[in-house]
């Protein structure tokens, strides 16, 4: 909040002074329409759109020690002072700037919107009553907080329930979230009359801030508790439940409404955001919804071909057919053992890479008939896509 109120005062302040300069007497009129980027004939709806978005791409705060950006911004601002109020538009439209000097003011509509060019910047709605959007927050709301869950990718496979500790505000038990000793209660605000909110006068314009009297509640007490110190809130571990959906992936956020800090005398509760990391396997690797993994093949059995199990993250095992004279690094796709997507449908594929397994140690049995076989075996010729089974995986990742 902090960043945005300064955010919405520098904006107030660049075009205050750019206005105060552009007051003097000049050697000869600019082109407002060209300076927001719209015809002579744009509509009021057209020139506000064209202003906010020359004031979000100018902005400082977006472009911090650039001040070719400053002064774009400042002349968005004052285009969009006459072009956006029709009488000074048609003054501007006869006489040039000529016709704009001797008591010209501000659009009032000006101010709303650098509400809500703030908002834009930092993703929320208008930061202050009574400019702009409703604001999301509210006074003496909970702190929303983030934590890492890490789950392994079985567990990824199937979905899980797992267990969390949170450390956070919590409601006191002991004076019901009221922050008053056990036979009272908060009294209204005497500083800020119950509003919450005082006005304070920067030249002409009155800015309402969040009282620091009640912080913002409207309400102060004068018996504390003395567990929570008047705050009705007070800090412990907290253990919670989360439900992990199948198919999730590092990266993922998971929400939870009102399970953040709670907020000051009863005020909302802050949210809990869990950010997810999946640990890395053993046995498999994950792309999207696709596994891979690769299976030993004997020698014998790449020559004749045959089946094999193949390990799965599900209760069974799959049968894989091996094709005689397979070779290695080949890869074979299983539909459907994959990873399931996280709002349903289809599940991905395993895919299963061969690596032809040549004994270091071999019997005598084994040898005589290695030998046999190597005298009525043809020299092999090279084949140059004989890469290997990782290469395979790569290049199906990559």
């Amino acid at each position: 909040m902090i960043s945005a109120r300064r955010t919405l005062a520098r904006s107030w302040r660049l075009t205050l002074e750019y206005w105060q300069k552009r007051t003097k007497p000049t050697m000869g009129d600019r082109d407002f329409y060209q300076i927001l980027g719209v015809e002579r004939t744009a509509s009021k709806d057209e020139i506000k759109r064209a202003y906010r978005k020359a004031a979000l791409r100018y902005h400082p705060d977006r472009n911090p020690d650039d001040a070719a950006a400053e002064e774009s911004f400042k002349e968005a601002a004052e285009a969009y002072s006459v072009l956006g109020d029709q009488e000074k538009r048609s003054n501007y439209d006869r006489f040039g700037e000529a016709g704009l000097r001797g008591g010209q003011g501000f659009n009032a509509d000006i101010f709303a919107d650098f509400s809500d060019i703030v908002g834009d910047l930092f993703g929320f709605g208008g930061a202050f009553g009574g400019m702009g959007r409703s604001q999301r927050s509210s006074p003496g709301q909970g702190t929303s907080l983030r934590i890492q869950l890490d789950i392994d990718l079985s567990e990824a496979i199937s979905g899980v329930e797992k267990q969390i500790s949170v450390r956070r505000h919590v409601a006191c038990e002991a004076c019901g979230q009221s922050g008053s000793e056990s036979g009272t209660a908060p009294t209204v605000c005497g500083h800020c009359g119950g509003s919450g909110a005082v006005q304070q006068r920067h030249g002409f314009l009155a800015i309402a801030h969040p009282c620091a009297a009640c912080s913002g509640t409207g309400r102060t007490v004068s018996d504390p508790c003395g567990i929570c110190r008047g705050e009705g809130r007070v800090e412990d571990n907290s253990e919670l439940s989360v439900r992990v959906p199948a198919g999730i992936d590092t990266g993922s956020r998971l929400l939870l409404r009102g399970e953040g800090s709670a907020g000051l005398r009863g005020a909302v509760p802050g949210d809990l955001e869990v950010l997810i990391a999946v640990s890395e396997h053993p046995v498999f690797a994950r792309r999207g919804k696709d596994l891979f993994t690769r299976v030993a093949v004997s020698f014998p059995m790449a020559a004749l071909g045959g089946t094999v199990d193949v390990p799965t993250l599900d209760e069974e095992s799959a049968t894989l057919p091996i094709p005689a004279g397979v070779q290695g690094g080949e890869v074979f796709e299983i539909r459907g053992r994959g990873m399931p997507p996280v709002n349903g449908g289809r599940r991905g594929s395993l895919r299963v890479a061969v690596q032809v397994v040549t004994p270091s140690r071999l019997s005598s049995e084994q040898r005589a008939l290695l030998e046999q076989l190597h005298k009525i075996t043809e020299e092999p010729e090279l084949k140059d896509e004989a890469d290997s089974w990782w290469d395979h995986l790569l290049n199906l990742v990559s």
